[in-house]
């Protein structure tokens, strides 16, 4: 078993549930979660409120799950990041566990 940790911007949420399913990975967990990148100072510049950052609504998926099952994930998303039009992959890894209760 090992934990699969998943992070995506809030536009891929329904096609990453789509993904785990077509993995088989029935058993998960979500968090809504706020994404951050370094942005360019002209960017902060340009906003209305320069000191604050603000990050992009995104989701933070994780399951305890079958080394098979993590390997169907990864190919599909692999061939999803493919496919892009944006800079906002879909990013996954995998920790192993070394003990569990």
């Amino acid at each position: 078993m090992k934990l699969l940790i998943v992070t995506v911007v809030e536009d891929y949420h329904e096609k990453v549930m789509k993904l785990f399913k077509q993995a088989n990975i029935e058993n998960f967990s979500e968090s809504d979660i706020d994404g951050y990148k370094n942005a360019p100072s002209t960017m902060m510049s340009s906003s209305w409120f320069p000191s604050e950052k603000s990050g992009a609504e995104s989701n933070l998926f994780f399951s305890f799950t079958e080394e098979d099952k993590i390997d169907q994930l990864f190919d599909l998303i692999e061939e999803f990041n493919k496919n892009l039009e944006t800079n906002n992959p879909i990013k996954a890894v995998v920790v192993p566990i070394e003990r569990s209760i």
